[in-house]
């Protein structure tokens, strides 16, 4: 095979975070990872995201340590990847340099050799300092564009804005958009670039173009990312395969589709039928996956989808001769841009694997899953579910009325957050942005970044009482206090500079965390001293319990025992 695909692996970050809320444990992890030895993936998505959050406040465990522990079983078999969303690292606010540096630093140090680094508003800006610590502590900076869907509004809203000489624009993601923002990464000092679509929502036609125009204008890598949600995922990236794209991202069958990304084995079937070599050996992943199969069912009460994919070899079995067909017929209609017969076909070969159905709820409204998630659980929280058509149709609006962010994290929770409360402000008479969330007054004002249109001044004046774009000003940074324990003797909350950085990064989570790890280390320590002491009490009672009766007697008396060594309260021997 003379061509060539890299395979990333994501099934032990992205593919439990999408189906499983992130709750495999650090003995599940460990199960797997000799196996993933063997595999041979370039590389592992295996940190980052929600994962460092997740088994802190979920599972008690550390997140530097899961990631040394696998650092040292892959070693440079693979390489490992975690995500950040750079200047903003794990949460809403822009951190200093000298947190980002720490945090890419360490990650480093501690066995990340990639950083996929993205911004929710596709802000360079706020993308620069990451690409400069990671390259400069050796780490490979892997560059996300986030994909996103423009607005969609109904005809009469499009006629009804025209008629107020206010024409909506809806063509704002174009090819160009995109092309624009992948080649400002590549000139910042990308190493590689990343089609990041954490929503699923390219169709095929479109992930092939964007393929095609970023490898034509760009000398680094280009890697594709997406979802299952909507019924994309597994034509979509077959079209990024026949188009050339150099990496794609995939999950090992029994973690895959949904809510997840699509999955190696069907990838890989179409690559052999396309000549295409992924290196990756295929013995180990039968393996992985069943292992992983177990452990999905350990994880049935966090499982989203409670539909488990059919078992397939993929080192000996063969498919059945109608489903080999329909691989051939997919790779024709990739080939000849035939978008509707490719969705199709692909459609019954994720049957046949028996993947879950496509969500039409997501598809049709073009927001990511755990948008419209968030948004429904919201309403019912309230008892307000009728609301949510509602919501739906106010999404675009709210979006266009803060600068069209994309939907992604956490810009898609704030976007439809916004949009719940205005569907309730609307309910009640109200006006619309009678209630409204700081995250969506920080959003419009700027502290988050450039948003990709331009915020009118007014709206940003009435929304958060200034007229001009106002960036976060790193110089009004306040360190998390690192408390001091003083019942524990002295210590401190946060021992080193790793913890230090969960504190910054994670504030109420990893207090609370750290706090329980210096509670167990004290109770340790005086159950360690106790245990000497035992031991020690045991060691002199059995030397005791050889002596010759006046042996004993004048050990007594020379002082040499104040206690009841004999373990009989009614002969203190202490006291003779």
């Amino acid at each position: 095979m003379s061509k060539k695909v890299l395979i990333r692996d994501l099934t032990l970050r992205d593919g439990q975070q999408s189906l499983f809320a992130t709750r495999m444990t650090q003995k599940q992890v460990d199960r797997v990872l000799p196996l993933y030895r063997e595999a041979n993936f370039y590389a592992m998505e295996v940190w980052g995201g929600a994962v460092p959050d997740s088994i802190m406040r979920y599972l008690n465990e550390n997140p530097w340590n899961r990631l040394e522990k696998i650092k040292e079983v892959i070693g440079d078999v693979s390489k490992l990847t975690a995500l950040s969303r750079g200047r903003n690292l794990f949460g809403y606010n822009p951190y200093p340099d000298d947190v980002i540096d720490g945090f890419n630093r360490n990650a480093i140090k501690s066995g990340i050799d990639i950083m996929r680094i993205f911004d929710a508003l596709n802000d360079t800006d706020n993308i620069g300092s990451t690409i400069k610590s990671v390259k400069e502590n050796g780490g490979i900076a892997d560059c996300a564009v986030c994909y996103t869907v423009d607005p969609y509004f109904s005809r009469f809203k499009k006629l009804k804005a025209l008629l107020h000489a206010k024409p909506l624009n809806t063509r704002i993601f174009t090819d160009e958009y995109y092309l624009n923002i992948a080649l400002r990464l590549e000139e910042m000092g990308a190493d590689m670039v990343s089609i990041k679509d954490m929503a699923g929502l390219i169709p095929p036609i479109r992930a092939g173009r964007l393929i095609r125009l970023l490898k034509k204008n760009l000398k680094v890598p280009i890697d594709f990312h997406t979802h299952c949600t909507p019924g994309y995922g597994l034509a979509s990236t077959l079209m990024a395969i026949v188009n050339g794209a150099d990496i794609v991202d995939t999950n090992i069958m029994s973690f895959a589709g949904g809510p997840a990304a699509t999955s190696y084995e069907i990838i890989q079937l179409f690559c052999d039928k396309m000549g295409i070599d992924t290196g990756v050996n295929r013995e180990a992943v039968v393996k992985i996956d069943m292992v992983l199969r177990d452990i999905r069912r350990e994880l049935a009460d966090f499982d989203t989808c409670k539909k488990i994919p059919k078992e397939f070899d993929i080192s000996k079995d063969r498919l059945p001769k109608d489903i080999d067909e329909l691989f051939e017929l997919a790779i024709a209609y990739a080939k000849s841009d035939k978008e509707e017969d490719l969705l199709n076909t692909c459609s019954a070969i994720e049957r046949y694997f028996n993947f879950p159905e496509p969500d039409e709820k997501v598809k049709e409204a073009e927001v990511p899953g755990g948008m419209y998630t968030n948004m429904l659980a919201q309403l019912k929280q309230l008892k307000l579910e009728k609301l949510l058509p509602r919501t739906l149709e106010i999404i675009p609006s709210v979006r266009m009325d803060a600068g069209c962010p994309p939907l992604v994290t956490p810009t898609s929770q704030i976007v439809g957050a916004q949009a719940v409360n205005c569907a309730i402000d609307e309910a009640k008479g109200n006006a619309p942005y009678t209630t409204k969330s700081i995250q969506f007054v920080n959003l419009v004002k700027g502290i988050y970044g450039k948003t990709p249109m331009a915020v009118d001044p007014e709206f940003r004046y009435k929304i958060a009482g200034v007229r001009e774009e106002t960036p976060y000003d790193t110089r009004f940074y306040k360190k998390q206090e690192n408390t001091v324990f003083h019942e524990y003797g002295e210590v401190k909350l946060a021992a080193d500079e790793k913890e230090e950085l969960l504190l910054e990064l994670f504030p109420s989570v990893a207090a609370d965390f750290l706090k329980r790890k210096v509670e167990q280390t004290y109770m340790d320590e005086i159950h360690r001293v106790e245990e000497i002491k035992r031991a020690k009490f045991e060691a002199e009672k059995l030397e005791y319990e050889k002596l010759t009766p006046e042996e004993k007697q004048k050990r007594l008396l020379d002082g040499l025992y104040h206690y009841n060594v004999s373990g009989d309260e009614d002969n203190d021997l202490g006291h003779s």
